[in-house]
C-alpha cells in the first residue's frame, strides 16, 4: 500500500474485495451508491469496483457527505501506521490531534506546537487526509461521542460536554451526520448484554483494536518487570498504571486478549478520554503494522527464525515522555531492580498522590516542575548522574527541552546529546520508547550484542549497525527480537 497522499486504486479494491483487515486504518471505502463508508474487512458483500471511492481518512469520507457504516463501524479501525512511521508535519500533526491539542488549543495553537504557520499545516493535511485539522478533530469527537454513548449511561448534555463539542445542538447534529442515528437512537442499538460501565463514577471499560497478529509476552513482559512500584503494577492479568492528563488524572488496566486489549479507564474529568485511549493506544504500539515489520525483518536469514517463533512483537512505549526520559537516566548503569528503587523513592516523594480502592497504585509520576524542585543532595546516585539528571528535568520543566509526540525526532536526538552524561544508547532508549521512532537502534546494548554474537551476526557495534541497514526503517522492532533470546523477565507475560 502507498501512503495516503496517493492511494492505490488497484491495491485498494483487491483489498475491500479480500476483506483484508490489515489494511484497516490505512483507508476507508466510501460507496457512491449507499453513501457509506466502510473499513477494507467490512463483513457485507463488497461493492463493484465502480462504485467505490477511496479516501484516507474517516474525516475526508465524513466531508465528502458519506456516513460511516454501523456492521464495521469504521470509526473504531486501528489507526494508521504511518503516523508511528514518520515524522513529517503531517505525521506529528496527526499525532497531536488524536491528543486532543485542537479541542484544547484550537489549529492555531496545533501550528505554534508544529513551528508552522496555520495555513501551511492546513494545506498539508489537506493534500495528504482529505480534510484539514477541524474536521479531523470533529470526526474524532465523534467517534469519542460514540463511544460514550454507547458504553456509559452519563445523560447525553454530560456527554456532548465530554466529547468536545461546544453545544449539544452541534454534538446532535454531528453524531446524526456521521452515524445516521440520533445520540439516543445508538444508545437503544446497544444490547441489554452488553449494558455498560460497573456502576463505578467515571469508569468505562472498552476494546482497544489492533493488527494481528500480537505477541504479549515482551509487551507486556517489558511493562511489568521495571514497572514503578505505586505508578504501575501487574494485578489480576492486566497491567495497571496512574494517568497524568490534561484535565486531571486516571487510572488504566490494560489486559491483552486474542483479537483485542480489554482497556478499562477510571478518570477524573471524562474529558480526557479521547487523550487516554490515544496515550494507552501509544503505549501498546497498537497502530503498528506487524506484517510490514516482520517481513522486513525476515529477509535477514538469522533474524527471520526469531520472527516466526513469536511474530507481531511490539515496542513498549509509554504514556508520558518526560516521564520515560527521568527513568531512562535513573536506569543508566543500573540493574532494572535499582532503577525501579530510584524511581520508586521519587514517587513516593515527589509525586501526586491519589486513591486507588482496586490495587496497589498510590500516586502519580512526579512532574518535571517537582523534580527541578528536588534537593540533589537528597538523590542516592554518583554526583555525575546527579548533574544528569537536574539538567534534563530543568529543562523540561523550563520548556528548554520539549519531548511529546510532536517532536522532531532528530532535533529531539541533538538536544538529548547536548546534555550532560547522555550517550547514544540513553538517546536511542528515549528516541525509541518515548518518542516513537521505528528506527531507533542500540548497537552498544550488552543484551543486543550478546543476542547478535550468539546468532551469528556481528556483535560489534560498527559492524552490527551496517548489518542492520537492511532492517531499516523497522530496527527498533530487530531490537525486540534480539532482547527476545534472553531469559530476563521483561521477556515474558507475567503470571
Amino acid at each position: 500500500m502507498q501512503t495516503a497522499t496517493h492511494l492505490d486504486r488497484e491495491h485498494c479494491v483487491r483489498a475491500v474485495q479480500s476483506k483484508d483487515a490489515r489494511f484497516d486504518g490505512w483507508f476507508y471505502t466510501a460507496v457512491l451508491t449507499t453513501g457509506i463508508y466502510c473499513r477494507p474487512s467490512c463483513p457485507v458483500v463488497p461493492p463493484k469496483p465502480e462504485n467505490m471511492t477511496f479516501h484516507p481518512s474517516a474525516a475526508a469520507c465524513q466531508q465528502a457527505g458519506f456516513r460511516a457504516c454501523k456492521r464495521c463501524r469504521p470509526d473504531t479501525s486501528p489507526g494508521s501506521p504511518e503516523w508511528n512511521l514518520r515524522a513529517d508535519l503531517v505525521a506529528r500533526a496527526m499525532r497531536l490531534i488524536a491528543d486532543g491539542v485542537v479541542d484544547r488549543e484550537g489549529v492555531p495553537g496545533l501550528a505554534a506546537r508544529l513551528g508552522y504557520s496555520t495555513r501551511q499545516v492546513e494545506r498539508q493535511l489537506l493534500a495528504e487526509l482529505g480534510a484539514g485539522p477541524l474536521a479531523l478533530a470533529r470526526a474524532q469527537r465523534a467517534q469519542t461521542a460514540r463511544l460514550l454513548v454507547e458504553t456509559t449511561a452519563l445523560p447525553m448534555a454530560e456527554i456532548a460536554f465530554a466529547a468536545g463539542f461546544s453545544s449539544i445542538r452541534t454534538f446532535n447534529d454531528t453524531v446524526r451526520e456521521v452515524f445516521a442515528l440520533s445520540p439516543s437512537e445508538l444508545r437503544d442499538r446497544v444490547p441489554a448484554r452488553r449494558a455498560p460501565g460497573d456502576g463505578t463514577p467515571g469508569t468505562l471499560c472498552l476494546r482497544l483494536p489492533f493488527r494481528a497478529p500480537l505477541n504479549p509476552a515482551n509487551l507486556f513482559g517489558h511493562l511489568a518487570a521495571t514497572a514503578v512500584p505505586g505508578v504501575e503494577e501487574w494485578r489480576d492479568g492486566a497491567y495497571r498504571r496512574t494517568l497524568r492528563l490534561p484535565y486531571g488524572h486516571g487510572i488504566v488496566a490494560l489486559t491483552p486478549r486474542p483479537d483485542h486489549i480489554a482497556c478499562r479507564l477510571t478518570l477524573s474529568d471524562l474529558r480526557d478520554l479521547p487523550v487516554a485511549i490515544s496515550r494507552c493506544r501509544r503505549l501498546l504500539d497498537l497502530d503498528a503494522d506487524p506484517v510490514a515489520v516482520d517481513d522486513r525483518l525476515r529477509t535477514d536469514p538469522l533474524l527471520a527464525p526469531l520472527v516466526d517463533e513469536g511474530p507481531g512483537r511490539r515496542v513498549p512505549r509509554t504514556v508520558d515522555e518526560a516521564e520515560f526520559a527521568v527513568r531512562a537516566v535513573l536506569g543508566q548503569q543500573v540493574s532494572t531492580a535499582a532503577a525501579r528503587t530510584h524511581a520508586a523513592r521519587l514517587v513516593t516523594s515527589h509525586g501526586k498522590p491519589l486513591d486507588d480502592p482496586e490495587g496497589g497504585l498510590t500516586h502519580l509520576f512526579p512532574s518535571p516542575e517537582a523534580l527541578a524542585a528536588v534537593d540533589p543532595e537528597t538523590l542516592a546516585m554518583p554526583r555525575t548522574r546527579r548533574t544528569t539528571f537536574t539538567t534534563l528535568v530543568r529543562q523540561l520543566a523550563d520548556g528548554t527541552l520539549h519531548l511529546g509526540v510532536e517532536s522532531d525526532w532528530a532535533e529531539a536526538r541533538a538536544r538529548l546529546l547536548a546534555l550532560p552524561g547522555f550517550g547514544p544508547w540513553t538517546v536511542d532508549v528515549i528516541a525509541m520508547r518515548a518518542l516513537g521512532d521505528p528506527d531507533a537502534f542500540l548497537p552498544t546494548d550488552l543484551g543486543i550484542r550478546r543476542a547478535a554474537g550468539a546468532l551469528g551476526l556481528p556483535s560489534t557495534p560498527a559492524a552490527l549497525t551496517a548489518r542492520a541497514e537492511a532492517w531499516r526503517p523497522w530496527r527498533a522492532y530487530a531490537v525486540q527480537y534480539l532482547w527476545a533470546t534472553d531469559s530476563h523477565p521483561i521477556n515474558f507475560l507475567p503470571v
